[in-house]
């Protein structure tokens, strides 16, 4: 990730995009670290926004959103990890969504069937906003995502409005219980929409990539299902 990250930036490429406007971070300085680090996939390819987990106290991006990121990108995805500002409201930064839409010619992106990703504090994320819209946080009203995939989360609201989803957990996982995330997806198909679910057997709470394990290709198939939805 850091090398990657080090070769965009020395060859003059914008890896850190802020979403505030100077004006606004300077009314919140708690705005002024809140941006879009940018994995490059292919010329005006869909997009992947991607939020890493913390419990909303941290942002742990370089563990649970940077490797996923980078994954992605090699497959020609746009990939955006956000660093958001911690706190289940602020971290819902709609303003990400809005600014990739209002910037897309400029960076080369095509938001058309764009997906929301998450693992355990940041799934959360994509599902509220992948659900409510962001509309609900601030924001005039974006085109939804064409799916939302989580990872390792608990979450158990279902409000009839979810996108397609994507979900993953292990069994062993002391912080999200694979139960309510295998109800949580029977309930979205019942209301119509696609939902899928992979259950690891054995596995804890943040296993990230899973490489080497038999956890291995789920962001393969996560992908798929996403590209299936578009």
């Amino acid at each position: 990730v850091v090398n990657r990250l080090a070769a965009d930036a020395a060859a003059g490429q914008q890896i850190f995009y802020p979403i505030y406007t100077e004006e606004e971070m300077r009314r919140d300085p708690r705005k002024r670290d809140t941006g879009l680090f940018f994995f490059r996939g292919e010329e005006n390819a869909t997009v992947a926004v991607l939020n890493a987990g913390g419990g909303f106290a941290y942002v742990g991006a370089m563990q649970d959103s940077f490797p996923h990121a980078l994954v992605l990108s090699e497959h020609g995805v746009n990939a955006f990890a956000l660093i958001y500002r911690p706190g289940a409201q602020t971290a819902c930064e709609a303003r990400a969504i809005a600014f990739l839409h209002e910037h897309a010619a400029q960076l080369g992106i095509d938001m058309c069937g764009y997906s929301l990703w998450g693992g355990s504090a940041g799934a959360r994320m994509a599902a509220w906003v992948g659900a409510n819209g962001t509309e609900a946080f601030g924001e005039r009203p974006y085109p939804r995502p064409a799916a939302v995939i989580m990872q390792y989360t608990g979450l158990s609201e279902v409000y009839g409005t979810e996108p397609p989803t994507y979900s993953c957990v292990g069994t062993d996982d002391g912080i999200a219980s694979w139960r309510t995330m295998e109800r949580r997806t029977q309930a979205i198909r019942r209301n119509g929409q696609a939902a899928e679910i992979e259950v690891f057997d054995g596995f804890p709470h943040g296993f990230g990539l899973g490489e080497g394990t038999i956890a291995e290709g789920w962001i393969d198939r996560a992908a798929d299902f996403w590209m299936a939805q578009r």
